[in-house]
């Protein structure tokens, strides 16, 4: 994707895709909780699936706590499985997981990815194709910690070696290390908002 926005605008809110669970390290949970108060410091808001738990629930309230706006957006058929977080600063609940894809992309300039499950990956994925269908040009950025997410480099990285997918497609990842280059990676970066948010259902 090399074309150019027409127009730019800060990046004002993150969708945050990450785990309903806290995983098996306690780093995952102290990533969360350090990304959360970044966002805040850097001036920006929280867009995120609305859970309380696993560290979807500790990125929301370290970035609540820290003085971050925080939107969620959960489906109707998750609102009790996933306990919807208290002191919000907008919950939305939708009829199905599409429409709480859609809120969740219309609310947010950028994306960053945390350690997560299946949900997380489909997520992923999802944003990623719509990038490189030229939907939107909204920055993509993976956070590598300790290297949970190097399979998926590796996976994307031989989907284009395999010839389906262009070499431009690795670089729809913006990949790091921890929740400091994620934010210092975003405070240089600005979007522009998609002109074809329309069609993506």
């Amino acid at each position: 994707m090399k074309s150019t926005p027409h127009s730019t605008t800060p990046i004002r809110n993150v969708c945050v895709y990450c785990g309903s669970r806290l995983g098996n390290k306690p780093s995952y949970e102290a990533l969360a909780s350090d990304l959360g108060g970044r966002i805040a410091s850097a001036g920006m808001g929280l867009v995120y699936g609305a859970g309380s738990i696993g560290l979807m629930g500790v990125v929301a309230r370290a970035a609540r706590d820290s003085g971050a706006p925080v939107i969620g957006i959960i489906p109707e058929h998750l609102d009790a499985v996933e306990i919807t977080q208290d002191g919000l600063t907008e919950l939305h609940v939708t009829q199905n997981m599409h429409d709480r894809k859609r809120m969740m992309f219309d609310r947010s300039d950028a994306f960053i990815i945390l350690p997560g499950g299946l949900g997380t990956l489909d997520e992923t994925f999802e944003i990623m194709t719509w990038a490189q269908l030229s939907l939107h040009k909204k920055p993509i950025i993976l956070i590598n910690h300790e290297d949970y997410w190097t399979p998926l480099v590796e996976l994307v990285k031989n989907v284009v070696d395999g010839g389906f997918a262009s070499a431009e497609n690795a670089s729809l990842l913006t990949i790091v290390d921890t929740a400091e280059q994620a934010i210092e990676k975003l405070k240089a970066m600005e979007t522009a908002p998609s002109e074809a948010r329309s069609e993506l259902f």
